[in-house]
Formats: structure tokens, sequence, C-alpha cells
């Protein structure tokens, strides 16, 4: 691994050359970079099949939109979805996922990229997928890529209990192998910080056992607690968002990439009287204080390229006289094959 000096990257003057694309550091992750924080990634996952669950598929699809809105791009967003609402034959419009009554987001869209589908999403592949334990082969869609670097969103939606989250109504992850996953994550290097999402019944029993540092865990209800729906969109004739996602989308909705907008904000943007079920914060683990952490550190991206309105050359370095310029030149035009004259004589005697 190579360590860099920053402050000198971010000084030193810039060198244009034909064909050499050149790039400028921001100020802000050169920041980011001094303290160990240079990418962003989100692991967004619904666990739920079945079209009465279809508010759970609509939460991660709604926090999905809300991060690639904010600047992640799909390359770092790695989408886990149990069920194919948006095809599902009772959908009265297909190929759309609404979170609101009134429709008018389509949060499924046009360019969604889901990359582990129905039966795909098991505690297995999820657990793996965390760890970095995947079989050969799997394709780099399906791995999360993250290093020592990385900020790290964590979204669960769907059926839980008093220490568990469902998958597929078939099998189940405890608090204590999540725990375990994320212990695994931080000695091997695959986070810098982590910010632990849950949206499902008695939310706070799955973080309760969490012990690796650098994490900030936020759920939708306490042990004992019933998180619960929104709203019923009548042309769907079922729920079709959780309370906690309702909110936190709307206090999404309002950030843009360059908001000063604070985690300490968003830790508050559902309260008793508006979630019903009390919403649980473990702040322990994290270093730093929420109210002074952007939104954007989890739900946003970290860009270390910045483009350039205007170039300057620089007049100490004469690129005519270079032999950069003779090697272009040289791979520009090849040299052309020698001409042989056919043998117009061919005998026996010639050979």
């Amino acid at each position: 691994m190579f360590l860099y000096n920053y402050s000198i990257l971010a000084s030193l003057p810039l060198l244009i050359l034909p064909g050499i694309v050149c790039v400028q550091l921001e100020p802000t992750f050169v920041e980011n970079a001094k303290k160990g924080h240079t990418n962003n990634w989100a692991v967004l996952v619904d666990t739920s099949r079945f079209w009465f669950n279809y508010r759970h598929v609509a939460n991660v699809l709604s926090i999905y939109r809300s991060v690639k809105r904010l600047g992640i791009p799909d390359s770092q967003i790695i989408l886990m979805i149990a069920d194919d609402m948006a095809c599902n034959s009772r959908n009265p419009r297909p190929a759309t996922v609404f979170n609101n009554a009134n429709q008018h987001i389509n949060v499924y869209g046009d360019d969604v990229e889901v990359d582990y589908r129905g039966y795909e999403v098991t505690v297995e592949n999820f657990v793996r997928l965390l760890t970095g334990r995947l079989p050969p082969g799997t394709p780099r869609s399906k791995q999360l890529l993250s290093d020592e670097g990385s900020n790290v969103l964590i979204y669960l939606t769907g059926h839980g209990g008093d220490g568990f989250l469902k998958f597929q109504d078939s099998e189940e992850i405890t608090s204590q192998e999540m725990a375990d996953a994320l212990e695994q994550m931080w000695q091997k290097q695959r986070y810098h910080e982590v910010f632990f999402m849950i949206d499902t019944c008695q939310a706070a029993s799955m973080y309760e056992r969490f012990y690796s540092p650098n994490i900030l865990a936020v759920g939708s209800s306490m042990v004992g607690e019933d998180s619960l729906s929104h709203h019923v969109d009548p042309a769907i004739g079922v729920y079709i968002i959780d309370r906690y996602t309702y909110y936190a989308l709307e206090f999404l909705e309002n950030v843009n990439p360059e908001s000063k907008r604070t985690l300490g904000e968003f830790l508050k943007v559902c309260p008793k009287s508006a979630c019903i079920s009390t919403v649980g914060v473990r702040t322990d683990l994290f270093l730093r204080d929420p109210d002074k952490v952007p939104v954007t550190d989890f739900f946003g991206s970290v860009r270390p390229v910045k483009l350039l309105s205007s170039i300057r050359m620089d007049t100490e370095f004469n690129f005519t006289d270079s032999p950069l310029r003779n090697n272009v030149e040289s791979e520009s035009k090849p040299n052309k094959y020698r001409y042989v004259p056919p043998l117009n004589k061919f005998s026996q005697n010639s050979v």
C-alpha cells in the first residue's frame, strides 16, 4: 500500500500533454483522505417476498434512489431485492413501484440495477458479500469491493423480531451473526466507517451486540415495539411504505450533494409522534460527533476528480524536442513493409 502526502499532491502544478488527461484533487477529497475516508459504498437489502410486502421493496428502492441521486454510482451500490414487485401479476401498473399514494415518484425508474434478486437474497449470500468470501468467478456487480477508506451504508428492511431478521420467511440472520460479520469486515480492512440502518420490528435488537469500532447504528423501533406502515394505496390495495423510511426519504429529498445537513439531523427525522414506534440510535462505537458529520459522508459520493474549465500550459516544457513526441509520432505513423518484386523467372536451377 502506498502512502501519499495529500497536502503535496494538492499543490502540484498541472502538466498538460496531448493525449494525457490531467485532473486536480478537490480540497474536500484531500481532507477526507487525511481522515481516512476516500470512497462510499451502499448495501441495500429487502429481505421479504410476496405481494403483501410491497412496502419493503418500496423502502429499499426509495433509499436506492436517494443515494444514487446524491452521487453514489451503481458500481458502488449493492442492491438485493427478494421479490420483483414491478413485474408481479397483481401490479396494476407494470414496471413501476411507488412509495406514495399520489404516485408522483416511480422509485423503480428506468435504470434500476438489481444485483441480487429473488432466491439469491439469502443469509449466506449477504454474509459472504459483507465479508468478501465469495466463490471464484463472482461478477464484479455482486461484490463489495470496499477498503480501509470506505464509508459503507448498510440498509435493511423486512420482518424481524428480538435479535433476528427474516430472509424470505424461510431463514433468519441473528444479531450475533450480524455483529460477527461486521467484525470480519473490520479485521479485513473492508470499511472505514459504517452507518447501519434497519427498518423492521424490534429493529434495535439487531445492533445491540455490535462490538466493532466506527459503527453508527439506527433502528426504526426498540425491543418490544413494532415498526409500522405509513399509508395504503387504494389502487394497489396494500401498504406501500413504512413510516420510518417515509420520513427518512422526506429528509433526503431535501439534501443535495453540496448540502451541509448532518447525520445528527437525520437521526431525528422520525419522532415518536410520527413513527409511533421509538427510533433507536447507538453512537458509542462511533468516534465522531453525528452533529458534525455531513449526511453525504454516507448517502453521497466522494468525488476526487474535478473538471477544469481551462488549462495552463507549462512553458518550460518543450514538447517539440521531447522524445515523447517522437514516440507518439512513431506510434501514429507505423513503418510500411518494404516492397518485394514478384519472382518472374522462377526455375528449378534457381532453387
